[in-house]
C-alpha cells in the first residue's frame, strides 16, 4: 500500500493499492519535494469519473509506468471533491496550456508547486514519454522550465482577478436583454440545452431563463426552457427507472448519459423542476421531482441525516469488469424476457428502436413523445397507459437491483449537502410534501452538529464521524442559501440568525477589500501558488455569486446597508465583464433581484403561515417573503405586529403600501403588472 491508504476519500482509497507511491496533498508531501528537489506529479479526479478509473488501469496499476513515476517524482493524488481550491487553480494552469480542462487532470510541477506542463487524459505510453522528457529536461536545463513556470504562474495570477476598470452599466435592463438574445442563438429548439455536445444540464441556467421569461412575459424562452425541461426528463440523462440524474449527455438528444450520478446535480435539478411545477403545473415535473427524491433518499441518505456525494459511472457486467453504464442499459431479449406481452408498445414509448440504440445491442431508455400521443395511437386510456408504465419500471427496477451496483461515494461534503436541502426545501415548497421539510431540517442538523464548529468555522467534509478539511466559500455560501430557504418555509428566526452568523464569518475571512469578492480560501488555510476568485457559474453556481445574492436577501431582513453596498458592488464589477451570459446566470438572476420589478411582502398576524403556504406555492421568484405570528425582532419585520389581526404589507424600492387583511389584493399587488 501507498500512503493514500491513510485517507477517508473513496477516490484515494480507490488508489491505495497502486504500484504508484501516491501521497495525499499536505505540507508533508510537498516540504519533501523542496527537500529532495524533485518534479511533482498532481493528478486530480474524482470517484465517479470513468476517464479516472481508465487512466489508473492503464497507467497507475502498470508498473512499468510507477517505476518512471517513483524513481524522479514526488507522486500527488487529489480528490477534487475535497480539494476543489487545488483542482481550480491547476485547472487554470492546464487551460492555459492547452485551451481546455477536464478529469483525469494531470499536472507536472517545480518542486515549488508551480506548473510546467499539465493535460487530462494520457495512453500510457504517452505518459511514459512525456515524464521522461520532463525530467531529462529538470535534470540538463532547469532554468527553461523555471523561466516557463514564472510566466504560466503570472498569467495564473492575472486570470485569477475580476477586472474592474470603473466601467458602469447603465441601463441594466437592456444589457439583460441583449444577453438573453445572444443567448438564444445558441439555443437547441429540437431538443432544448444549447446546439452542441456534451450537454450538461447547466440548472442555474434554466433557473434564470425561466425566470427572465416569465418576469418579461416572454413566452418564446418560455416555451424553450419548457422544452428542455421535458427533454431532460424523457432522456436517458434521468433514470426513469429508480429516479436521478446522470451528470451529462454525449449526444444532442439527451439520450446516452456520462452514468455517474452527483448529488449536486440531483439538488439543483430538483429545485429548477419545482420552480417549473410551481409556474405550470406539468405532471411529467412532478413525477420527476419526486422520483428523483426517492431516489436520494433511498441511495444518499445517511443514518445521521447527511447525504453520500454520488455512483460511480461504471459497475461490474457479466463478465466482472467494470463497464461504464453497465448497470443501466438494457438488450431487446432481456426486455422482451421482463415485459412480455406489452413488448410492443413498451417499445414505442421507451423507443426500443434505431432511436433508443446506444451501441453494440445495448439500449439506454428514453422518450421522445408524450403519454397521449402514445395512448392515442394504441386506441387505449392515457390513465391505463401511464399505469403500465408505473408496472414496467418496477419490473425492471426489480430485475436491475440483481446486478453489481455501481459504487458509492461515502464522503458528505457541506457545499453539497446544503445543495440537497435546499432542493428539499424546494420540492416541499411546490408540492407541499412535509417528508421533504422533515428531512431537509434533519440535513440542516446534522450539518450543524457535525459541520459547523464551536470556533464558528465550517468543516468541508464528513466520514467515520470526522471532519478533516476547513470549510471554503463554497460551503459557507451554499449553506447560507440553504438556512435562508428553511426560514422562508418555517418562519423560525433561528435560520435567519444562524444564516447572518456564517456570512459575518466569511466577511471575516474571505472577504478581500481590494478586489471586492470573496476568496475561495480562508485566510486560515495555507496560501495556494495563487489565489482564487470563483466568479463563473458554472454547473454548480459560483460561490461568490451565490454569497452576492445571500446578502442582498439578509440586508432586507436585517436592515443591513452594508451587506447590500458589498452585494451591489460585486455585480457593478461583474456586470461590464459578461460577454457569454451561460457562464454567469446567477449573476443575471441577482441583477433580476436588484431590479425595480422585485418586491418584499411581510405577512404577520395568527393566519399568517397558513397563508405563506399558499404564497410558496406560487411561482413568484421576484418577491422576498418574510412573517411572523407573534411580534418579531427581525428588522424587516419591526411594528408590523397588530394583535389580533394578520396584515400584509407590499414593499418595493424601499417604499411599503399601506398594510391590507385583503389577501387578494395582495396577490394583485406580486403581479408583475402592477
Amino acid at each position: 500500500m501507498n500512503e493514500l491508504h491513510l485517507e477517508t476519500s473513496p477516490y484515494l482509497l480507490q488508489h491505495a493499492n497502486n504500484p504508484v507511491h501516491w501521497k495525499a496533498w499536505n505540507a508533508t508531501s510537498l516540504a519533501k519535494a523542496k527537500e529532495q528537489n524533485q518534479l511533482i506529479i498532481i493528478s486530480i479526479g474524482y470517484s465517479a469519473c470513468h476517464w479516472c478509473h481508465v487512466m489508473e488501469h492503464e497507467s497507475f496499476e502498470n508498473k512499468a509506468v510507477a517505476a518512471v513515476m517513483n524513481s524522479h517524482f514526488i507522486n500527488i493524488k487529489v480528490d477534487r471533491e475535497e480539494r476543489p481550491d487545488v483542482d481550480a487553480v491547476y485547472m487554470k494552469a492546464v487551460q492555459i496550456m492547452t485551451g481546455h480542462g477536464g478529469w483525469p487532470l494531470n499536472i507536472v510541477a517545480l518542486p515549488d508547486g508551480r506548473p510546467v506542463w499539465g493535460g487530462t487524459y494520457f495512453r500510457k505510453d504517452e505518459w511514459i514519454d512525456t515524464l521522461e522528457q520532463l525530467q531529462k529536461m529538470y535534470q540538463v536545463a532547469p532554468e527553461k522550465m523555471i523561466d516557463y513556470a514564472e510566466k504560466l504562474h503570472q498569467g495564473i495570477q492575472a486570470i485569477a482577478i475580476v477586472q474592474n476598470d470603473g466601467t458602469v452599466t447603465t441601463n441594466q435592463k437592456l444589457q439583460l436583454e441583449n444577453l438573453v438574445t445572444q443567448w438564444k442563438k445558441s439555443f437547441d429548439w429540437e431538443f432544448g440545452g444549447l446546439a452542441r455536445a456534451p450537454k450538461f444540464m447547466m440548472p442555474n441556467n434554466y433557473q434564470f431563463l425561466l425566470r427572465y421569461a416569465h418576469q418579461n412575459q416572454d413566452t418564446e424562452l418560455l416555451e424553450f426552457v419548457n422544452l428542455t425541461l421535458t427533454k431532460i426528463a424523457y432522456g436517458g440523462v434521468f433514470d426513469t427507472v429508480d429516479g436521478g440524474f446522470s451528470r451529462y449527455s454525449v449526444d444532442l438528444k439527451w439520450h446516452v448519459p456520462h452514468f455517474e450520478k452527483m448529488v449536486y446535480d440531483n439538488g439543483q435539478l430538483i429545485s429548477l423542476y419545482s420552480d417549473a411545477y410551481k409556474l405550470t403545473q406539468n405532471p411529467l415535473y412532478k413525477n420527476t421531482i419526486e422520483k428523483t427524491l426517492q431516489f436520494v433518499t433511498k441511495e444518499w441518505k445517511t443514518i445521521e441525516g447527511g447525504f453520500y456525494s454520488a455512483l460511480d459511472a461504471d459497475s461490474l457486467n457479466n463478465e466482472q469488469h467494470l463497464e461504464e453504464g453497465a448497470f443501466y442499459v438494457w438488450t431487446i431479449l432481456q426486455l422482451k424476457a421482463i415485459i412480455k406481452d406489452d413488448f410492443e408498445i413498451f417499445s414505442q414509448v421507451f423507443n426500443i428502436n434505431s432511436f433508443g440504440l446506444w451501441e453494440d445491442e445495448n439500449y439506454v431508455l428514453i422518450q421522445n413523445q408524450s403519454l397521449d400521443t402514445i395512448a392515442e395511437t394504441n386506441h387505449i386510456s392515457v390513465d391505463n397507459l401511464e399505469k403500465k408504465k408505473k408496472n414496467w419500471e418496477q419490473l425492471l427496477y426489480t430485475e436491475r437491483e440483481k446486478r453489481a451496483k455501481p459504487r458509492l461515494d461515502d464522503k458528505c461534503l457541506t457545499s453539497w449537502n446544503a445543495i440537497m436541502l435546499k432542493g428539499y426545501v424546494d420540492a416541499y415548497k411546490a408540492l407541499g410534501n412535509q417528508d421533504y421539510l422533515n428531512t431537509a431540517l434533519e440535513n440542516a442538523n446534522f450539518i450543524i452538529k457535525n459541520l459547523w464548529s464551536t470556533e464558528g468555522h465550517l468543516f468541508h467534509n464528513y466520514k467515520n464521524g470526522k471532519s478533516t478539511i476547513n470549510g471554503y466559500l463554497e460551503d459557507y455560501c451554499f449553506v447560507i442559501a440553504a438556512f435562508i430557504s428553511i426560514y422562508e418555509v418555517t418562519w423560525d428566526e433561528k435560520w435567519l440568525h444562524d444564516a447572518k452568523q456564517l456570512v459575518d464569518y466569511s466577511l471575516e475571512h474571505f472577504y478581500d477589500e481590494q478586489h471586492s469578492f470573496f476568496r475561495f480560501t480562508s485566510d486560515k488555510d495555507e496560501a495556494l501558488i495563487s489565489v482564487h476568485f470563483e466568479t463563473e457559474d458554472n454547473v454548480i453556481p459560483a460561490s461568490n455569486s451565490v454569497m452576492a445574492k445571500n446578502l442582498y436577501q439578509l440586508s432586507i431582513y436585517f436592515n443591513n446597508s452594508y451587506y447590500e453596498k458589498v452585494a451591489k458592488q460585486m455585480l457593478s464589477i461583474l456586470l461590464p465583464n459578461i460577454d457569454y451570459p451561460s457562464a454567469y446566470s446567477n449573476w443575471l438572476d441577482l441583477a433580476l433581484t436588484i431590479s425595480e420589478q422585485n418586491k418584499e411582502l411581510a405577512i404577520c398576524g395568527p393566519k399568517a403561515k397558513n397563508h405563506n403556504g399558499f404564497i410558496n406555492g406560487l411561482y413568484i421568484p421576484n418577491v422576498i417573503v418574510a412573517g411572523s405570528e407573534k411580534t418579531s425582532s427581525l428588522p424587516f419585520l419591526n411594528d408590523c405586529f397588530v394583535e389580533n389581526k394578520t396584515l400584509f404589507y407590499v414593499c418595493q424600492n424601499k417604499t411599503c403600501q399601506l398594510p391590507t387583511e385583503d389577501f387578494q389584493e395582495v396577490i394583485s399587488q406580486l403581479s408583475l403588472k402592477s
